[in-house]
């Protein structure tokens, strides 16, 4: 009876030693977690937040028996994501065995390789491209791939100035987005593109129209090199916003110029812009008054609407041109927008992007006018096609937004982002370390521009903006694939075919 008794206590201290241990193991890691600044689910959600990881390392068996594969997610696949992340660790991309891409898909590019591609000492990293020659103030954009528009108030500070380090350090410009020229657009010294809206946030007068005094006061930032006046955005096309008033804050209304407190209603579109004369009016207009290039994103409905723009442009002269087009595709995305703009309105970039191309240069314009592509253009192949089809530059969004942690947990517009992107939730921000993440968004941009540079030498071509249409063929609903150029010749023969 002595015996029983003892190795029950014995193993009751056990117990409670066993138990003590667990508890000090978890507050251990609960410590390592929270004071991390590598990974913003541990941060924010300190133990339980490993998990993650663990069943990320064992999602490729449980995807391969029960879930979805690889490249079946929407609207980005888990290769896709997988890519970005990769790139923003810096440390190569390199993958075994062979693709896991269908590439039976109808759609899907094949780049042309060259039989004999020019050797390494012969290729040329990409120059810098000028936009504005008529501008005070040109702009050498020196990236082919830049940061697309998201505005502070849609993402959160220590997310816009990550991006803004990490602009910097890669040496490619940010779009502020609609919202305004926040102070830490500005935190990393980088080039910015002022983005100007519907409600003309950061310069507009007290009546929501244009402010000259205000619109100087930012051109002569040295910082801002263009700036953009968006026309419509893919995701939803002819559809303005609100800005609740509680989420006007002090800090928000002096950005944006507006009232604390209060309701913002952006309209679905410029008010003063009723014509392509018009609007061609304003582009100069600002143009002048800030001494900066300038032009406009918008998405394209029918392209034949938009051959009496370049006719006007043509009867008027090129001095009165946009500087450059951005071209955003139907699939674009953002923080909220009403399901039938997301699913059903404005042409995928794929179609629309080769349209307007092809109208500018049947207008002897391609010279003068820039165009610029938008739209869920994430990974090398995707700008290399968009570079192919006539595109001078490429920007994302959600790319970058991948590399800034982004789970894709499609959670934009509730304020519960759990890595700190796009809530304004204190401590959903903590986890999301600027130190950490600026350094993951240089290395997604300069490995998206390297990957690149490595498609256009392998298709025989030294540098990317080299590359044409009848570099890449495109995957047939049969399974066979055709050349770009003979689905869509290139109105500019003599460099585009």
């Amino acid at each position: 009876m002595t015996y029983a008794v003892n190795a029950l206590e014995l193993l009751a201290l056990i117990f409670v030693i066993a138990l003590g241990l667990v508890a000090l193991a978890v507050l251990i890691l609960f410590i390592l977690d929270k004071t991390q600044t590598g990974d913003a689910i541990r941060r924010n959600y300190p133990v339980i937040g490993r998990f993650r990881g663990l069943f990320t390392k064992l999602g490729e068996f449980f995807r391969q028996y029960f879930f979805a594969m690889d490249r079946e997610e929407m609207p980005f696949n888990r290769a896709q994501r997988d890519w970005v992340y990769h790139a923003g660790k810096g440390k190569g991309n390199t993958v075994a065995f062979g693709s896991t891409r269908n590439l039976s898909i109808a759609g899907t590019p094949i780049f042309v390789n060259a039989c004999f591609p020019p050797l390494d000492d012969q290729f040329a990293a990409t120059a810098p491209l000028e936009i504005g020659p008529t501008a005070a103030v040109p702009y050498r954009a020196k990236s082919i791939y830049n940061i697309s528009g998201m505005s502070y108030g849609a993402i959160s500070r220590p997310a816009v100035e990550a991006l803004s380090r990490g602009a910097a350090k890669a040496g490619i410009w940010l779009n502020t987005g609609e919202g305004g020229l926040s102070p830490f657009h500005l935190k990393g010294g980088c080039d910015i593109v002022y983005q100007i809206g519907t409600a003309k946030y950061g310069v507009r007068d007290e009546n929501g129209n244009l402010d000259d005094s205000k619109l100087r006061e930012v051109g002569a930032n040295p910082h801002v090199k263009m700036f953009e006046l968006k026309l419509a955005q893919g995701a939803k096309p002819g559809k303005g916003g609100i800005l609740p008033g509680e989420k006007v804050s002090a800090e928000i209304a002096a950005i944006r110029g507006i009232a604390e407190g209060q309701d913002s209603i952006s309209p679905n579109r410029h008010r003063e812009i009723d014509s392509y004369a018009d609007l061609l009016d304003v582009v100069a207009h600002i143009r002048e008054v800030t001494g900066k290039p300038c032009g406009f994103k918008t998405v394209i409905g029918s392209s034949d609407a938009w051959a009496a723009f370049f006719e006007l442009i043509n009867e008027r002269g090129p001095d009165c041109a946009p500087d450059f087009i951005t071209i955003d595709g139907g699939e674009g995305g953002t923080g909220a927008a009403p399901m039938p703009l997301i699913d059903l309105v404005g042409m995928p970039i794929r179609e629309a992007l080769p349209r307007m191309v092809d109208l500018r240069d049947r207008h002897d314009l391609k010279d003068r006018i820039r165009i610029v592509a938008s739209g869920k253009l994430v990974n090398p192949s995707d700008v290399a096609w968009a570079l192919c089809a006539g595109a001078d530059f490429v920007t994302s969004a959600r790319g970058f937004m991948f590399s800034l942690g982004c789970i894709q947990a499609l959670k934009c517009n509730r304020n519960t982002c759990p890595t700190g992107i796009t809530t304004h939730a204190p401590h959903l921000q903590a986890g999301l370390v600027v130190e950490d993440k600026f350094e993951k968004v240089a290395n997604y941009a300069k490995s998206v521009i390297k990957e690149v540079e490595t498609i256009a030498h392998s298709v025989g071509v030294a540098e990317p903006r080299l590359m044409r249409r009848r570099h890449v063929r495109i995957v047939q609903a049969d399974g066979t694939s055709i050349p770009f150029n003979k689905i869509r010749p290139s109105y500019n023969a003599p460099t585009q075919t």
